[in-house]
């Protein structure tokens, strides 16, 4: 079978901006990346995306979208749709040279207990715009079989973690607005759960007390030091006691646990227990991994780093060491989950959602105007 030339397109719960990635594949084994790039959010786009956030909150995904929430669909397509103009202009490349894009949208409610996802982000709109075949609602059917919806990269980790040189389990860690692991087995069956908060708590901390959306190189953290007394409280969370599959709505831990502490002890603190949370990670695991590699934008962190290489058993490495592209780890699966789910592959398996089978899903928009 040959392959797709996909486009993968992923805003996370960092909010931070739409990472794209044109990724040639076969859906299986073949990767090869072509392009990546990140377009960020201006401040008053994160602004609206936090609102739309507030709101559905609130909203809980039962009746009628509110209207701020309809509003940032409409904002985060045209976004998208920008994206895609500017990441074809960047690779010198046409629509007619992409076969597909697979469109992630923007998660703003996540609760698979209620059988509720939202991602939002208008499919058919954005074929229309950029004349390319969309893929987008990767995760609704997951849910609605009884999975979690998440995580959903476990599969092209997998895929990748091919190229690493050993024999032993790996964890796949992706740090955005919240942590998830994907566990490799060395029989290749996978694990995957959230793990905890990622960068979310951290950003939101940061920008209360020094009005930056991030605690930049880590430097607020690494000024202060941590509170092991509210530490040890967070890690009471009954969260961490439950066995996967399980998965994290953004807002489900928040930075107020460190209300009372210093900007710099609250941030040294809050990031000691994204990587404690990664720790514990641990407890679910048949073995724990010989090689630990971190995605996401949680690498760029030095504080962050330092937590998880003293917290975490094995060789802790960044993507890039191992060869691959951080930043872009989640955009390149979404295009190739665009690719499996044309080919009616598998999206998610029991070990990653807890959905009974391997189930594929997604939606396909096809352009209205030719390529």
């Amino acid at each position: 079978m040959g392959f797709v030339r996909a486009l993968g397109l992923m805003s996370g719960t960092s909010l931070d901006g739409i990472d794209a990635a044109i990724l040639e594949t076969d859906g299986e084994a073949y990767l090869r990346p072509v392009k990546t790039a990140s377009f960020p959010y201006v401040p008053e786009e994160r602004a609206f995306l936090r609102l739309a956030l507030d709101v559905a909150a609130e909203w809980g995904g039962k009746g009628l979208m509110p209207e701020e929430v309809a509003e940032a669909e409409r904002l985060i397509t045209y976004s998208h749709a920008m994206a895609v103009r500017r990441m074809l202009e960047e690779a010198e490349t046409t629509p007619s040279e992409i076969d597909v894009i697979g469109f992630h949208g923007q998660t703003v409610l996540h609760r698979p207990e209620e059988g509720r996802t939202v991602q939002i982000g208008l499919g058919e709109v954005l074929a229309d715009l950029t004349g390319i075949d969309v893929v987008n609602d990767f995760r609704s059917a997951d849910v609605a079989a009884g999975g979690q919806g998440a995580p959903f990269a476990p599969l092209y980790h997998r895929a990748l973690a091919a190229s690493l040189e050993t024999d032993g389990p790996v964890a796949v860690v992706n740090i955005g607005g919240v942590g998830n692991v994907t566990f490799i087995g060395r029989d290749k069956k996978l694990l995957a759960f959230d793990t905890g908060p990622g960068n979310a708590l951290i950003d939101d901390w940061a920008f209360t007390h020094t009005e930056t959306p991030i605690d930049r190189d880590g430097a607020l953290a690494r000024a202060g030091k941590v509170d092991e007394g509210v530490l040890e409280h967070l890690l009471t969370h009954l969260y961490f006691a439950r066995t996967p599959p399980k998965s994290l709505d953004r807002l489900d831990f928040s930075a107020d646990y460190a209300e009372g502490l210093s900007a710099e002890d609250g941030a040294a603190t809050l990031t000691a227990f994204t990587a404690a949370a990664m720790a514990r990670a641990l407890d679910h695991m048949p073995e724990a991994p010989e090689i630990w590699v971190i995605c996401g934008g949680g690498r760029h962190n030095p504080a962050l780093m330092d937590e998880l290489k003293a917290r975490l058993p094995g060789k802790v490495i960044t993507a890039e060491d191992a060869g691959w592209r951080g930043d872009d780890v989640e955009a390149e699966a979404f295009a190739y989950l665009a690719v499996r789910s044309l080919r009616r592959l598998p999206l998610s398996e029991p070990g990653t959602t807890g959905v009974p089978e391997p189930m594929t899903g997604g939606v396909l928009n096809r352009a209205k105007r030719g390529k």
